[in-house]
């Protein structure tokens, strides 16, 4: 007779089974979580050792620009240091040349009257941002403008230039503002079109009037165009480009504005 099927059985048999599936299936995740767990240790360590490395390395290399910087900065300063004094001797020299030299460029009187207002107003003043504030039109004063610039920097006098000095995306009227508040002198390069007035040379003149101390350049006009325009400057001494190339007229500002 045949035995008879036990279906009991065979379902515990089955369920054992599966027991014993799920803990091989378990046993081998785990073993692999682990294996994974350790490389996970082993790749954050190297992950530490590299990013202390690379700190150390980065540390080293700041401290050596660092370094680095801190002498181009002392090179600098001694270099800048050495310019000003060489350029306070050479203005102290060309300021005794301008007033007892005999031959060459010299002073006329105004101009010495004016230099010896400006040497005193220089002074009395606080420490600016600029000795200058250099004003002109730039219709037919730009390239004059720009010369006379250059050669009063080349003698140690700072210049407020609108187009060195004004920062764009900023506004004008306050960086032009600025500049009038912090320089100690007033220079305005009088042109043809700088009578014809214009907002900004109006502006610029309305506060230059106001400092102690304006200096007027003539270049294309005389004072008695000059006195058309304004009854104030043709009171002031100043200089023209018709008497002295304008190299000549930097150096005696720059006698007068730089003190020794």
């Amino acid at each position: 007779m045949p035995k008879r099927f036990d279906a009991n059985k065979f379902n515990r048999e089955i369920r054992a089974a599966q027991r014993k599936a799920e803990a091989e299936v378990k046993r081998e995740v785990d073993r692999v979580n682990r294996a994974n767990q350790r490389n996970v240790d082993a790749y954050n360590r190297e992950v530490d050792r590299t990013n202390r490395e690379n700190q150390r390395r980065v540390d080293a290399h700041n401290r050596k620009i660092d370094q680095q910087n801190k002498k181009t900065v002392t090179d600098y300063n001694r270099h800048v240091s050495k310019v000003n004094a060489h350029n306070r001797a050479a203005v102290a020299d060309l300021n005794r040349q301008l007033r007892a030299a005999s031959t060459g460029p010299r002073y006329t009187d105004d101009e010495q009257v004016l230099a010896d207002r400006i040497q005193h107003a220089v002074a009395q003043h606080d420490t600016r941002e600029w000795d200058t504030f250099l004003s002109y039109a730039r219709i037919d004063g730009a390239e004059t403008g720009d010369e006379l610039r250059r050669h009063l920097e080349s003698l140690g006098v700072s210049v407020w230039f609108d187009e060195i000095a004004v920062e764009p995306g900023k506004s004008q009227a306050l960086q032009m503002d600025k500049g009038l508040q912090k320089a100690q002198v007033g220079i305005v390069l009088l042109t043809p079109a700088y009578l014809v007035g214009r907002f900004w040379t109006e502006r610029e003149l309305g506060a230059l009037l106001h400092k102690e101390t304006l200096i007027p350049v003539l270049h294309g006009v005389t004072f008695d165009q000059v006195a058309e325009y304004s009854g104030i400057l043709p009171d002031l001494a100043g200089f023209e480009t018709s008497r002295d190339p304008v190299e000549i007229i930097a150096q005696k500002i720059a006698a007068a504005v730089v003190n020794d």
